[in-house]
């Protein structure tokens, strides 16, 4: 029997993340329970200038060591000189993890009016933009490259994407801060229940590891304020936990109809059986405390599912390491799920802000597959916060389940939550 005509299924995954340059990477990295964060030292000597490349003053005398997610790998590394020098990190690491996602999908042939591209970013290229604000002020405006504006763009990353695959049913750019990635896979499904699309490539990116991120998000007392081993800085649902720890990356998956995906013989990897995307209407930067939002759009996801809470293996959460998000959040699965079983990968990527929800989604997706919950990091026997009334997974775990859910919730209370089956 074939598979129903609006059902939409992943049949390729790709990711390049603070774990790894490539799927099979992270996935090893999180199963072992290792960590892709390192410390960096900020001061208030840095500059514009020192935004792209990770360089830093260590010889000013206010230096603060902060724990960050960088890539794993240098996505220029992957990319040919004279195209790399055209983008900025974050629309390289979107390209680089497209490129394997389509190869994982076994390079599908298809009606280039019927694949679409959606890469959503928290920021955009952040990056280019600071770079080439420090040559105006130190070089003048004749030294500023041309392509300045298609780098920092945040609609670039979709657009280059769409270019290499030649995608011309439509090239869309969710910008919904830490739920941007997870908001590119729903739009993506939308767009194939439409009709638009027999196939998308949608995921999200994020470079923005910055002094002037960093400095906005600890001024915001928004950062991990952990003193000592930068790998144990991310800590969700520690009772000691004091923030995230931003990081960088790009998390695509190919989403195709699935008539179109059996009509190929295509290996399908899970299903994307339901999207909920709601927002609190509350505050800027704070989740509304009665987890209404988010507990209508985990909610919204299952019904359009067609099932019932108790389907729901695990939850992969949004738990970046803040002392207010996580206990929202906590509360709001607590209500749909009682005592679920959860997994926090920023414990061990860190917080890649617009690619979040795309490399989660693939963490839930790997973990459907594979039979296998991922562990969290940074949590031991006394370390739960006794407030957090949820089963979270800190061994590897078998995973029997068809189901599981992945959440992103972002600043401006934009909350989109993913359910995904088992293939």
């Amino acid at each position: 029997m074939g598979r129903a005509l609006n059902e939409v299924v992943v049949t390729g995954v790709g990711a390049i993340t603070p774990l790894g340059a490539r799927v099979d990477e992270m996935w090893a990295g999180l199963l072992a329970a290792r960590s892709g964060i390192v410390e960096l030292g900020f001061s208030d000597a840095d500059g514009e200038s020192a935004a792209h490349d990770h360089t830093y003053s260590h010889s000013h005398e206010s230096v603060l060591p902060t724990p960050v997610g960088l890539m794993a790998a240098d996505p220029a590394d992957a990319l040919t000189p004279a195209a790399a020098r055209r983008l900025d990190r974050a629309q390289q690491a979107a390209l680089v993890a497209a490129r394997e996602a389509w190869a994982d999908a076994g390079s599908p042939e298809v009606d280039p009016d019927q694949l679409a591209t959606v890469i959503g970013t928290g920021i955009g290229g952040l990056g280019s933009l600071l770079r080439e604000a420090g040559v105006l002020r130190d070089r003048g405006a004749r030294r500023v490259s041309p392509r300045a504006v298609p780098m920092l763009m945040p609609n670039a990353a979709s657009a280059v994407v769409s270019i290499e695959f030649g995608a011309q049913g439509g090239a869309y750019t969710p910008v919904s801060a830490c739920s941007s990635g997870a908001e590119a896979l729903a739009m993506g499904a939308r767009l194939i229940r439409a009709g638009e699309a027999d196939i998308v490539i949608a995921g999200g990116t994020e470079a923005a590891v910055a002094p002037v991120t960093v400095a906005g998000f600890r001024q915001a007392r928004a950062l991990s304020q952990h003193i000592g081993d930068a790998a144990s800085a991310s800590r969700p649902f520690a009772v000691d936990r004091s923030g995230f720890v931003l990081g960088e990356g790009a998390g695509v998956v190919v989403l195709e109809s699935a008539e179109h995906a059996e009509r190929r013989g295509a290996r399908v990897r899970a299903v994307l059986a339901g999207a909920g995307i709601t927002s609190d209407a509350h505050h800027i930067t704070a989740p509304s405390p009665d987890g209404r939002g988010q507990i209508s759009a985990m909610r919204k996801a299952l019904a359009q599912a067609g099932i019932d809470a108790d389907r729901i293996g695990h939850v992969n959460a949004h738990a970046t390491g803040t002392p207010t998000g996580d206990a929202a959040e906590a509360d709001a699965i607590a209500e749909m799920f009682g005592r679920a079983a959860v997994t926090a990968p920023k414990a061990a990527l860190g917080h890649l802000f617009g690619a979040a929800g795309s490399v989660e989604a693939i963490v839930t997706i790997l973990a459907l597959e594979q039979g296998i919950v991922p562990p969290t990091r940074n949590l031991g026997p006394d370390d739960l916060d006794p407030a957090i009334d949820l089963d979270v997974v800190t061994a590897p775990r078998d995973e029997s389940h068809a189901y599981a859910l992945s959440n992103s919730f972002g600043f401006g209370g934009q909350n989109v939550s993913l359910v995904f089956g088992r293939a």
